[in-house]
C-alpha cells in the first residue's frame, strides 16, 4: 500500500464490540465491502474486560463463598477455602481467548471484510486515517466503546481499573474501591470473597444512585454482612502512594477530614466514551457535554451517513443494548425500518450475590410520571425456594399503571434475580395486563412461582 492512497469501502466500522462485529457480518452477507477498524483486542469491553471475565470471577468468588458457608446447610468443611488467583485468572483468560478467536475466525472467513488494526481518526465526514492508511466511505458506523474515568486527585497514583485488576495474580490484602456503583460493587464483593479486606468509598449519599434509596440500603446491608466496609458521603477524594508501600485515600465526610489506607486502589467512578480519540470535530459530529455522540432513535448522528452504536451514544452501557443497536441498524438498512431506540425497555442486572435484576422504571421514576400506581413488594424470606436454598436475602417488587394495567417496572434482588427479571420483561414487551401474569401457573418449586402471588398483593401508592 503506497502512502496517500485512499481505500474505498461500502462501509467502515470503528470498533469490534458487540454492535460492530455482528454488523460487519450482516453487511458482508449483503455483499458490502466492509472495513472494521480495531485499536486493541477483538471483542470490545464485554469479551475482554466486562461480562466474560468478570462473571468468571463472580463464579470463582461464589464457589469460595459456598464452601465457607456450607456449614449452614449441614456440610462440614475441615478448612477454609484456599484461593489461587493465578488459576482463577488462567480460567478467565481461557474463556476470553476462546471468544476472541471465535470473533477473529468469523471475520476472517468473510472475504468481504477487511480487519484493520489501529486508531481511527476523522479527516472529514467520509474519510478516516488509520496509521498511514486513508479509508473512505459514505457509511461510517462508530462502535468505539468507553474507558474508565479517572477523577482528579488520582491520576498520579498506582491505581487499578476494571481492566488492570483482572491481571492481578495475588489477592490484594486490602482493596479500596473508589466508587459505589455497578463495576465497583461487583469487584468489591468478588475480592472480599476471595480473601481481601475491602473498603468501598462512595461520594454520593447512597450506593448505586440510579436505584431507589431503599434498594441501595438493602445492597449495603448485604455487603456489610459480608464484612465489606461501606463509606458513603465521601467528598473531595484524593489518593497518594505511600513510601512504605500501598496507598492512602483522603476524603471529607461529616465535616471531618478522614483517610483510609490499603494495599490497592480500584477506581470505579464511571466511564467516559472513546469518542475523543476519533477527533469528531473534523467531521463536525455533534458530541454532548459528557462526550457521547448524539443520535436520533434510528442511531443517526447529525451528519448524514455516520451512525453511533453501543456505549459511545449514551443510550445504554450494556452488551444487550449494544447488540440491540446492531439489530436496529440492520433493520434500518435491510428490513422494514420499524425498529428504533424507542422500542427498548430499560433492563439490566447488578451481578453481586444475590444479584439485582431491574426492568423498566424504579419507584421514584414511576412517581414522576404522575400516573395512578399500584405497588407490591415481597421479601425473599417469604419464598420457599429461597429458604430451601438458604438464600433469603433480598426481595421482589413490581409497579403497575393502575389505569392501563401495564407493568411499568420490576426489580428482583435475590437468588436468581438476574434471570427471574426476564419474566416481568417479557410481559412488558408483550404489553400484557399484569393480570395475565397474575393468573398464570408457574413451575414449583421456584422463586418465579411467587410472581403471581406478588401481583395479587398490589396496592395503590399514596401520592
Amino acid at each position: 500500500m503506497t502512502e496517500g492512497r485512499i481505500e474505498t469501502f461500502d462501509a467502515i466500522i470503528i470498533g469490534s464490540g458487540q454492535a460492530g462485529n455482528p454488523l460487519a457480518l450482516a453487511l458482508a452477507k449483503e455483499k458490502w465491502k466492509v472495513a472494521i477498524v480495531e485499536k486493541d483486542v477483538l471483542g470490545g469491553t464485554c469479551v475482554n474486560t466486562g461480562c466474560t471475565p468478570t462473571k468468571a470471577y463472580v463464579a470463582s468468588a461464589r464457589a469460595a463463598w459456598a464452601i465457607g458457608n456450607a456449614h449452614s446447610l449441614g456440610i462440614e468443611v475441615p478448612k477454609s477455602p484456599k484461593v489461587n488467583l493465578k488459576t482463577v485468572k488462567k480460567r478467565k483468560d481461557a474463556l476470553v481467548k476462546e471468544s476472541r478467536l471465535g470473533i477473529r475466525k468469523a471475520l476472517a472467513d468473510s472475504p468481504q471484510i477487511s480487519l484493520i488494526r489501529g486508531t481511527a481518526t476523522f479527516l472529514d465526514q467520509t474519510c478516516l486515517k488509520v496509521g498511514s492508511r486513508t479509508l473512505k466511505s459514505n457509511k461510517i458506523f462508530l462502535n468505539v466503546g468507553a474507558r474508565a474515568r479517572i477523577p482528579e486527585g488520582f491520576e498520579d497514583i498506582d491505581y487499578l481499573t476494571n481492566t488492570t485488576i483482572l491481571q492481578l495474580e495475588q489477592v490484594p490484602e486490602h482493596l479500596i474501591v473508589v466508587g459505589g456503583s455497578y463495576i465497583g460493587l461487583e469487584f468489591a464483593q468478588i475480592f472480599r470473597r476471595l480473601g481481601s479486606k475491602v473498603t468501598v468509598l462512595e461520594m454520593g449519599n447512597y450506593l448505586i444512585s440510579r436505584e431507589d434509596q431503599d434498594t441501595s440500603e438493602l445492597v449495603r446491608e448485604i455487603f456489610e454482612n459480608e464484612g465489606i466496609k461501606v463509606i458513603c458521603g465521601a467528598k473531595c477524594l484524593k489518593g497518594k502512594d505511600n513510601k512504605s508501600g500501598g496507598l492512602t485515600v483522603s476524603y471529607h465526610q461529616e465535616k471531618k477530614d478522614k483517610q483510609v489506607s490499603g494495599s490497592h486502589v480500584l477506581i470505579a467512578t464511571g466511564r467516559i466514551p472513546n469518542t475523543d480519540l476519533l477527533k469528531p470535530k473534523k467531521a463536525c459530529l455533534k458530541v454532548n457535554e459528557r462526550g457521547y455522540i448524539d443520535v436520533n432513535p434510528k442511531l443517526e448522528t447529525n451528519i448524514s451517513g455516520i451512525y453511533a452504536l453501543g456505549d459511545c451514544n449514551g443510550k445504554g452501557a450494556f452488551t444487550h443494548t449494544s447488540y440491540n443497536d446492531f439489530e436496529i441498524m440492520e433493520n434500518q438498512l435491510f428490513g422494514d425500518k420499524k425498529r428504533t431506540l424507542n422500542d427498548r425497555i430499560t433492563n439490566y442486572a447488578l451481578y453481586i450475590d444475590p444479584p439485582l435484576g431491574r426492568a423498566g422504571m424504579t419507584v421514584s421514576q414511576a412517581k414522576e410520571t404522575g400516573k395512578k400506581l399500584l405497588f407490591a413488594r415481597m421479601p425473599m424470606s417469604q419464598i420457599s425456594r429461597a429458604k430451601e436454598k438458604g438464600e433469603t436475602l433480598g426481595r421482589m417488587e413490581v409497579i403497575v399503571d393502575a389505569d392501563s394495567e401495564q407493568i411499568l417496572g420490576a426489580a428482583v434482588l435475590g437468588t436468581g434475580g438476574d434471570e427471574i427479571i426476564g419474566t416481568f420483561l417479557t410481559a412488558m414487551y408483550g404489553k400484557q395486563s399484569y393480570k395475565k401474569l397474575m393468573n398464570s401457573v408457574q413451575t414449583h418449586p421456584t422463586v418465579t412461582e411467587l410472581i403471581p402471588t406478588l401481583l395479587q398483593q398490589l396496592k395503590p401508592i399514596k401520592k
